[in-house]
C-alpha cells in the first residue's frame, strides 16, 4: 500500500518525527552550513560538528533543567546495552558485594531485571507479573533489600501502556529510571534520580544515539569487567567520544530538542500530550467494542493499548486502519491487541483522525 500524503504514524519505535524536522534535515541534507556536505560526512571532531554536540547538550540541560551535578553522555546501544552498563558501573556502590533492587512493571523492567542477573546479585522488590503487567504494585507491597547499590524502574513501560505518575520514592538507595519511552513527554524532578536514560528513537530523533543522564558521584564505581564503551566516567572523560559516536542522530537529536523547544518546552508538549491521552482513553472507556485493560491512575500518555472485545475483528480493524492512513496500530506479539503510540510528535489532529475511525468502525462492527 502506498499514500500520496504523510500518514499517521502510531509505531512504537521508530517512531514518528515531527515534520518540520524532516523538511530541515531534508533541506540540508547535501549541503549542510555551506560545507558542501552532509553533517553525516564530516569528522566528529570537527569544529563544526562539535558545536552540534554541545549546543545538543546545553538544549537537553535547558529543556530538562537539568543540574550540572549530572552529567549528559551521548552513547550507543540502545536501553539493551544499558541494562548492561547500569549494574557494570553500579552495582560496585554496594557494601555486602554487587546487588540491585528491581521494580518490574512490564516486558522492558523484566529484561532489564534478568540482563543485571549476569553481574551480581537482583532483587525482586515489586512485580505486577501477576495482573499480567496491567499495573504498578501498591507502594506498601514493595520488599526493598536495604542494602542494594541502586533501584531500578522503567517509568513507562511501552509494551503493556503502564507508566509510573510520578517518579517513586526508594529513600536514599539511588534511583535509576528507564525514560525510554517517555523522555521530554513531561516535566520531571531530574534530581530525584541517580540516573536517567533513554533511546531517542520514540520522542526526539530516529534511533542511534542513547541518552545516560547520571549523577557525577556515582561515576567512577565501574567493575574491572566494564568494557571502556560502557564505563561512564571514561566516556564522560571522552565527551562521549571513545569511538565514532552517531553523528546524524545526534544531529537530528538536535533539531528535535530545537522543534520542543520552539513549541513551548515540556510544559507546553506535556498540556498536549495529555489532551490527547484524555481524547483517547475518554473514548475507550465509553465504547462497547474497545477496551483498555490497565490501571486507570497508571495508564500510559506515550503508549495506549486497547483490545477489541470481538477479536475476530482485529484484521479487519487493522487493514481498514492502514487504508485510512493510520499505521502502525497492532500491539506488541508478546500483549497482542492494539497500540497508539502518541510521542510528542503526534498532532492532536492525528489523535482525532484516530478515533473518528475507531467510532465509525463500531458503528459498522
Amino acid at each position: 500500500m502506498t499514500f500520496d500524503r504523510r500518514i499517521f504514524n502510531f509505531a512504537a519505535g521508530p517512531a514518528a518525527v515531527p515534520e518540520e524536522v524532516l523538511k530541515q534535515a531534508a533541506a540540508e541534507m547535501l549541503n549542510w552550513q555551506g560545507l558542501g556536505t552532509s553533517v553525516m560526512e564530516i569528522s566528529h571532531r570537527s569544529k563544526e560538528f562539535m558545536a552540534v554536540y554541545e549546543e545538543v547538550l546545553h538544549d537537553l540541560r535547558t529543556l530538562m533543567n537539568i543540574p550540572e551535578s549530572y552529567e549528559i553522555l551521548l552513547l550507543q546501544g540502545g536501553g539493551l546495552g544499558q541494562n548492561a552498563a547500569i549494574p557494570m558501573n553500579l552495582m560496585g556502590l554496594a557494601k555486602n558485594g554487587p546487588k540491585a533492587d528491581f521494580l518490574v512493571t512490564g516486558i522492558w523492567s523484566e529484561k532489564s531485571f534478568k540482563e543485571a542477573d549476569k553481574y551480581g546479585v537482583v532483587h525482586l522488590a515489586a512485580s505486577s507479573a501477576a495482573e499480567k503487567f496491567n499495573t504498578i504494585p501498591a507502594r506498601s507491597t514493595w520488599q526493598l533489600s536495604g542494602d542494594a547499590a541502586y533501584v531500578h524502574y522503567c517509568a513507562n513501560e511501552t509494551i503493556g501502556g503502564v507508566e509510573f505518575p510520578d517518579v517513586p520514592d526508594v529513600g536514599n538507595i539511588p534511583l535509576v529510571a528507564d525514560i525510554s519511552s517517555n523522555i521530554l513527554s513531561k516535566e520531571i524532578d531530574v534530581s530525584k534520580c541517580g540516573v536517567w536514560f533513554g533511546g531517542a528513537q520514540k520522542n526526539i530523533a530516529p534511533s542511534g544515539v542513547t541518552i545516560v543522564i547520571v549523577r557525577k558521584d556515582l561515576m567512577g564505581h565501574s567493575m574491572k569487567i566494564t568494557p571502556s564503551i560502557w564505563d561512564w566516567a571514561k566516556q564522560a572523560a571522552n565527551q562521549s567520544m571513545i569511538n565514532t559516536p552517531p553523528t546524524f542522530s545526534i544531529y537530528m537529536a538536535g533539531l528535535g530538542f530545537k522543534w520542543l523547544l520552539k513549541q513551548g518546552g515540556v510544559k507546553a508538549i506535556e498540556r498536549c500530550n495529555q489532551e490527547k491521552s484524555d481524547l483517547l482513553y475518554n473514548f475507550l472507556d465509553q465504547s462497547s467494542l474497545y477496551e483498555n485493560r490497565v490501571t486507570k491512575e497508571y495508564r500510559s500518555r506515550m503508549n495506549v493499548t486497547f483490545f477489541l472485545k470481538d477479536e475476530n475483528l482485529n484484521a479487519q480493524f487493522l487493514e481498514q486502519s492502514n487504508a485510512a492512513g493510520l499505521v502502525a496500530l497492532r500491539g506488541h506479539k508478546a500483549a497482542g491487541g492494539m497500540r497508539a503510540s502518541i510521542y510528542n510528535a503526534m498532532p492532536l489532529e492525528g489523535v482525532k483522525a484516530l478515533v473518528e475511525f475507531m467510532r465509525d468502525f463500531e458503528r459498522r462492527a
